[in-house]
């Protein structure tokens, strides 16, 4: 598998361990985050089962974690997510969504609070420490804002905890879900939250001044969880899509972005808004309007037909496809892929409000499959 070095795009500190445990003539290479890592490991289907069945540990170091502390940390991070974070305790983690000024989605971190005045917000895709420094700066914010040495694993599965437990004994305690700890091992020093993006039982684990002497830290780690799993099976695999789209998980860049706003979303979603706190953070002005006038569209489930659509990180599923109804294109194909356990494609579709009853059928031009019929159901799909 060639990988083309290029100074303006990172690498993982685990790139190393994860191309070694890869199949060099079918693994996918890809870019996140300004950063080269594996998009899968050569079997997507097989990464899949090993989830649901057993344990997969993932590189997910193209998250970074943008600090923000100082004194006025709290009132920041209220005026920067659409959540009330008044609550949010030392040793919490919160899912948020942060909107722009027209109540957009531009990114949808984790929120980490390690100390009283020293938050993490853990982000996927998006240059969040540049909007963050811009906005502290003009609303005079007495924070720092700064992207720390710190490369996040995710341990995924129904066996997580075993391999934790191997790893740690009786120093972990047994973690309420988004909750986190610090703790070290064999001098690592490493913060655990039970969170991920697996759809099943799961870690993530932040490996602190991992890219320090070549990534050493960040190896050490990777080779300690691989040793402490071997008894359990455990396989290197990517963040897994189809996973997330039966779970009825979005993704940032596919199924949302800057256009789409958090009461777009849809079902399971409206709890991370609070307009009615005393706060104001960017894009609530435009998010009260809309509650007013109603949203313009929502994001559903559906159900297509035709031949298995792959697992959407194998290149059968574009971007984004139109959906067509009387053929007018009135809708947007966000996310498909075929489930091994419905035996079944499903997928997202973003369509105005009014198209979006169960039972709707819409016209999918696929460009490989020919014509594809999608039928609107509940999501999630498969908890």
């Amino acid at each position: 598998m060639p990988l083309t070095r290029y100074a303006r795009i990172d690498e993982s500190p685990y790139l190393r361990r994860a191309l070694a445990c890869a199949d060099p003539d079918r693994a996918a290479l890809g870019v996140h985050n300004h950063t080269y890592h594996l998009i899968h490991y050569g079997d997507p289907v097989a990464e899949y089962w090993s989830l649901i069945d057993g344990v997969t540990l993932w590189d997910v170091a193209y998250q970074r974690q943008v600090e923000v502390a100082g004194p006025d940390a709290m009132a920041f991070m209220q005026s920067v997510v659409t959540r009330d974070l008044s609550d949010h305790e030392v040793g919490q983690c919160k899912y948020a969504f942060m909107t722009n000024v027209d109540g957009g989605i531009i990114c949808d971190p984790v929120v980490l609070r390690l100390d009283d005045a020293r938050f993490w917000l853990s982000a996927a895709d998006a240059d969040v420490h540049l909007w963050c420094q811009g906005l502290a700066h003009s609303g005079g914010f007495d924070v720092d804002v700064t992207v720390p040495d710190v490369a996040p694993v995710q341990i995924q599965g129904p066996q997580a905890a075993a391999v934790m437990d191997d790893l740690f004994g009786d120093e972990l305690p047994d973690l309420g879900y988004y909750r986190l700890v610090r703790r070290q091992l064999a001098g690592l020093d490493l913060v655990i939250s039970r969170t991920g993006w697996g759809g099943t039982d799961g870690f993530e684990v932040y490996v602190i001044d991992a890219r320090a002497d070549d990534n050493a830290r960040a190896e050490q780690w990777w080779d300690a969880v691989m040793r402490a799993g071997e008894r359990h099976d455990i396989v290197a695999a990517a963040p897994n899509h189809v996973r997330r789209i039966e779970a009825g998980m979005l993704s940032l860049g596919c199924d949302i972005d800057d256009t789409t706003t958090p009461l777009e979303v849809g079902d399971g979603y409206g709890w991370m808004v609070d307009l009615d706190q005393p706060d104001d953070f960017i894009g609530k002005d435009a998010l009260l309007a809309q509650r007013r006038a109603g949203p313009r569209s929502r994001i559903v489930g559906v159900d297509l037909d035709g031949p298995d659509l792959g697992t959407f990180t194998d290149g059968e599923m574009p971007r984004v496809l139109p959906a067509r109804r009387n053929g007018q294109t009135v809708a947007t194909l966000t996310s498909a892929c075929w489930s091994p356990r419905l035996r079944a494609n499903i997928g997202y579709l973003r369509v105005a409000l009014g198209d979006d009853e169960l039972g709707t059928e819409f016209e999918i031009p696929h460009p490989v499959h020919g014509c594809l019929t999608a039928t609107v159901v509940s999501k999630p799909h498969l908890k």
